[in-house]
C-alpha cells in the first residue's frame, strides 16, 4: 500500500510517499481501507517532534470501509497511521458512519468535531443562553465549535480569528467575528461586546498574552477553557484573580473522551445527528492527495487554512 512516511523529525519535507506493506491487526483492531485522512494542527508538532520513534506514519483520523463486515467506519488512530491506504483502527475507537453521511463530513466532524463538543460540554459546562468566544475560530475545531455552541443552545458566539481575510468565514458561520489585532486588550474587547458583562465561555488553543487579558473578558461565574497552546503559550493565572472575579479555567484533553466507548459513541451521534439536520457542517479547506501532504502541512503551518484539511489517500497526485 501506499503510504505518507516519515525517518525523522524536522519540516515538512521529511514526509514522503512510500509502498509500505500493510498493518498487521492486532486483538481488538479491524482492517480498514481508508477513503479519506484528516490533518490536523497537532500533525505539525508530531512531525517535528525528535522524540517521535520513526520510521512513523502520522494521521490519528480516517474514514473508510471495514473489511470485516463492509461497514463504512470513521476511526481515531491514538498512534497514528492515517496517511496511509490502510489501517489498523481499534475497535472501541471506531464508530459506524450514517448511510446519508458522506466520508469528507464524517472524517472532517469526527476528531475535531468531538474536540469542540467536549470541551463546551464537559469542560465549559455550557447552558443555554450563554455567551461563547472561540479562539482560532476559522481552525478545524474552532469552526466547529462556533456551529455546535449555537446549535447547543448558546444565546450568542463571538468568533476570534487572527487575520481580517478570515473574517468573513467566520461570520458566515453564526458567530460575530472578531479580528484580533497585535496588542489589542482582548479582555475589552470582549467586554464591550457583551455590553460590560464578559463572556460565559472562552474556548482557548493560542495561550500566552492573549490569553492572560482573555480572563478578564469572563463574566462572573465565567469559565476558560483550554484545548492546548501555541509555542509561548504558558499561563500564569493568580488564584486571587480567580476568586475576585469567580472565574475558573479548565482543561480539555481529547484522550478522557477516546478512553470512554460509551461517551465517544454519544458524541458521535450527537454529531452525525446534528450534521444530518444541517446544524452542523464541517467545512473542508483542500482536498490533497498523498503527494501533496507536505505541502498541506506548510499551508497550515503558515495559517492559510480555513476549516479542515483532508487526504485523499487514493489520489494519484
Amino acid at each position: 500500500m501506499n503510504a505518507v512516511v516519515m525517518h525523522a523529525a524536522g519540516g515538512p519535507d521529511v514526509l514522503r510517499v512510500e509502498q509500505v506493506p500493510e498493518p498487521s491487526p492486532a486483538g481488538g483492531e479491524s482492517l480498514v481501507d481508508v477513503t479519506f485522512a484528516g490533518l490536523n494542527f497537532d500533525d505539525l508538532d508530531q512531525r517535528a517532534d525528535p522524540g517521535r520513534k520513526v520510521p512513523a506514519v502520522l494521521g490519528v483520523d480516517a474514514v473508510g470501509i471495514r473489511r470485516r463486515d463492509g461497514r463504512r467506519v470513521a476511526a481515531l488512530l491514538r498512534t497514528g497511521g492515517g496517511y496511509a491506504q490502510v489501517v489498523a483502527a481499534p475497535d472501541v475507537h471506531t464508530v459506524e458512519v450514517p448511510d446519508d453521511l458522506d466520508d469528507r463530513q464524517a472524517v472532517a466532524l469526527f476528531e475535531q468535531g468531538a474536540t469542540a463538543y467536549g470541551a463546551l460540554m464537559l469542560a465549559g459546562r455550557l447552558r443555554p443562553g450563554e455567551t461563547v468566544a472561540v479562539s482560532a475560530a476559522a481552525g478545524g475545531v474552532g469552526h466547529l465549535a462556533v456551529q455546535l455552541a449555537l446549535a447547543l443552545g448558546a444565546g450568542s458566539v463571538i468568533g476570534i480569528t487572527g487575520t481580517a481575510a478570515k473574517q468573513a468565514f467566520v461570520t458566515a458561520q453564526g458567530a460575530e467575528a472578531l479580528v484580533e489585532g497585535t496588542g489589542a486588550d482582548l479582555g475589552a474587547r470582549l467586554r464591550e461586546l457583551t455590553g460590560g458583562r464578559g463572556v460565559d465561555v472562552f474556548l482557548d488553543s493560542v495561550g500566552g498574552a492573549r490569553t492572560q487579558s482573555a480572563l478578564t473578558g469572563l463574566a462572573p461565574f465565567g469559565r476558560l477553557v483550554t484545548l492546548g497552546w501555541r509555542p509561548g503559550g504558558h499561563v500564569d493565572v493568580p488564584l486571587r484573580r480567580l476568586i475576585e472575579q469567580s472565574v475558573g479555567c479548565a482543561g480539555f484533553w481529547m484522550r478522557h473522551v477516546v478512553d470512554d466507548r460509551e461517551l465517544l459513541c454519544h458524541i458521535a451521534r450527537t454529531l452525525f445527528e446534528f450534521a444530518r439536520r444541517g446544524r452542523l457542517v464541517a467545512h473542508v479547506d483542500r482536498v490533497v492527495g498523498l503527494r501533496d501532504v507536505a505541502a498541506a502541512h506548510a499551508a497550515l503551518a503558515a495559517r492559510a487554512t480555513v476549516g479542515k484539511v483532508l487526504i485523499d489517500v487514493n489520489r494519484e497526485s
